[in-house]
């Protein structure tokens, strides 16, 4: 199951997955799209190593960035994959 997390100001959407236990490791799966004109670029980096399993149409520095992101909001991450995604009312 996936849930969505944030829309950035160029489109980037990232969603992320629910808690994957993988060898005693609860793992949380985060993806990020945004349009293109032929398509999507797409990223896919795996929680808690760090571990970018997808890249295309985005540039190192862009990557970069998500990883900064990723950093900064894997707690949140986390949380929200373990209780079902963010609950708005």
């Amino acid at each position: 199951m996936m849930y969505p997390y944030m829309i950035l100001a160029d489109e980037t959407e990232i969603i992320h997955s629910h808690i994957i236990e993988e060898n005693g490791t609860q793992c949380v799966e985060v993806h990020f799209e945004r349009p293109t004109e032929d398509g999507f670029d797409a990223a896919r980096c795996s929680l808690p190593t760090y571990t970018w399993t997808k890249r295309e149409g985005f540039t190192d520095k862009e990557i970069e960035k998500f990883d900064s992101f990723l950093h900064s909001n894997a707690h949140l991450l986390y949380k929200y994959a373990a209780s079902g995604g963010i609950k708005i009312a």
